[in-house]
């Protein structure tokens, strides 16, 4: 495995994540406490992962992959990268918020947060696998 293996290894953690946070989303609404927080607790770790294999990737290339062609898409997917990467920065404190309050068996203030830190947390998860099929896959940029 080398460092340009990595944004592909990255989309499927994100991809992993997106799994675990449905599962744990259909297991607390099926009332199944224990799994929920299984999953939860793995899509934690699993976007922890993402985050140190795509800083170790973007602090050793150096370089940033840029989104020239098609030309007409190039404004679609910006947009899709501006999004994904400001809920990116966002999401962090809230999933450690969230987590924490679970910890802390505070699962009032846990639910009322996770109601807005579960779909931010997937889109980003979402998002971020979608970002690399456009760069990587549907239209490489050369």
């Amino acid at each position: 495995m080398s460092l340009g293996d990595l944004p592909a290894v990255n989309a499927c953690l994100n991809g992993l994540s997106a799994i675990f946070l449905t599962s744990g989303y259909l297991c607390i609404r099926r009332g199944n406490k224990i799994a929920h927080r299984n999953c939860m607790v793995t899509a934690f770790v699993t976007s922890a992962i993402f985050l140190v294999c795509y800083l170790t990737y973007h602090f050793s290339v150096r370089t940033i992959t840029r989104f020239r062609e098609p030309e007409w898409f190039r404004p679609i997917y910006l947009t899709l990268l501006l999004t994904h990467t400001v809920l990116a920065v966002v999401i962090v404190p809230l999933v450690l918020m969230t987590l924490h309050r679970a910890v802390k068996k505070r699962f009032e203030l846990h639910k009322r947060i996770a109601r807005w830190t579960w779909p931010l947390w997937m889109y980003v998860s979402v998002t971020g696998v979608v970002i690399y099929l456009l760069l990587y896959r549907i239209f490489p940029q050369h």
